[in-house]
């Protein structure tokens, strides 16, 4: 009976403590180590913080660091396609939710994966001989030491720790994620930011805010927003454990600037969702409410019905979109500039091979051109776009 109990009589309290602690930590361990350390490259960890979190990996999943960086990158080099490792556009909402873990096996277990994108994760000695050798064996020296100490309520404790990833990030992340939400850039795939409260796991919720800048050791872009993984990193660089190596532009404006140079190039081209979302914002938006305001009552609803779909990509508009934006802009004139000088613009750094000097004379062409329709909007964001600089990270 004491085996059953354990050796350590602690309160349910206590367990329940332990038990978000260590998912937490896991999270934690996924989102910091796994995600921006090893994936994107964006924090560099000192080696004994990045070998504490591999231990805790080991210890509580079982994944492979390789492994893991290989099929998070497919997905973002696949995004939203038939090779996308697990996105709900291609398998389904229902599937990725329920059996995330299963498609992340499945891709990890792929030939050729890990070569081809697996490089520059941990291959030392321990890599080698234990965590990859006995992949299982963390986990079991997991499910042992806390029965022996809570009996069985550590078996109940060790099933929800198991459950953490399959659940939060195979499912939620990988599901909702691209699926549900609220979107701040109008990006080529389909992910959303589930809640700008990113703390239950870690930050992750943020995933439209990564895939915009998959390279960001940041994910939180907007004042509301609450990276707690962002926060950790913060941490970790003040103790001398991480530098942050990139995050996310955030351009600021200059009003006393009259015209291009290369350094307004630059700002414009790193931060072009940023660009883009501002015009959504402060053009094409006014302009359609605009339009409907003249519309007759009954031919509002259909032509407000297209507003979402202006500012999206033409890639993720399905044919009813498509549709919707095709009457809108046959209704309106004004709508139909607006729209045009959207797609001129987002087409000025999608040139192939295109230089500098042929980028910065195809912006300075654009701002003559839009300011020449007459039409305020577009004055107004030509003229900001002049202004355009990027605000240096301060460490």
């Amino acid at each position: 009976m004491t085996v059953l109990l354990g050796v350590w009589d602690v309160s349910v309290w206590a367990l329940i403590g332990w038990t978000v602690l260590s998912c937490h930590l896991t999270l934690l361990s996924v989102t910091v180590y796994l995600h921006r350390a090893q994936a994107h490259r964006s924090v560099d960890l000192h080696p004994g913080l990045a070998h504490a979190f591999r231990f805790w990996l080991w210890l509580t999943t079982g994944m492979n660091t390789k492994e893991w960086v290989s099929v998070h990158r497919k997905h973002h080099a696949r995004c939203e396609g038939p090779e996308d490792p697990h996105s709900p556009q291609v398998h389904g909402l229902g599937k990725v939710l329920r059996e995330g873990a299963e498609l992340y096996r499945e891709a990890a277990a792929s030939e050729g994966i890990t070569e081809k994108f697996g490089h520059g994760t941990p291959a030392d000695r321990i890599e080698r001989h234990l965590y990859s050798r006995h992949a299982y064996l963390g986990i079991g020296l997991l499910a042992l030491t806390q029965f022996v100490l809570f009996g069985l309520a550590g078996i109940a404790v060790f099933a929800f720790q198991m459950l953490c990833i399959p659940v939060l990030a195979a499912g939620v992340i990988n599901g909702l994620g691209h699926f549900w939400g609220y979107r701040n850039f109008e990006t080529d795939d389909a992910a959303t930011n589930i809640t700008p409260l990113a703390a239950i796991v870690c930050g992750e919720e943020l995933h439209n805010n990564h895939h915009a800048y998959p390279s960001s050791a940041r994910f939180s872009l907007r004042r509301w927003e609450l990276d707690l993984g962002w926060g950790y990193i913060r941490l970790f660089s003040l103790l001398g454990l991480a530098r942050v190596r990139r995050v996310a532009p955030r351009p600021v404006f200059r009003t006393d600037k009259d015209g291009m140079d290369m350094d307004t190039v630059k700002a414009i081209v790193s931060s072009r969702l940023h660009v883009m979302e501002d015009f959504a914002r402060r053009v094409i938006k006014p302009v359609h409410a605009e339009q409907a305001r003249l519309l007759a009552k009954a031919d509002r609803p259909a032509f407000q019905r297209a507003r979402r779909d202006l500012i999206r990509v033409e890639a993720l508009r399905d044919e009813a979109a498509r549709a919707r934006v095709a009457a809108a802009l046959a209704t309106s004139e004004a709508l139909q500039t607006v729209h045009r000088y959207q797609v001129e613009l987002q087409g000025i750094w999608q040139r192939a091979g295109a230089s500098q000097d042929a980028l910065l004379a195809a912006l300075q062409a654009w701002c003559h051109e839009a300011e020449a329709t007459g039409d305020e909007y577009l004055q107004a964001f030509a003229a900001r776009l002049r202004g355009y600089e990027l605000r240096p990270f301060a460490g």
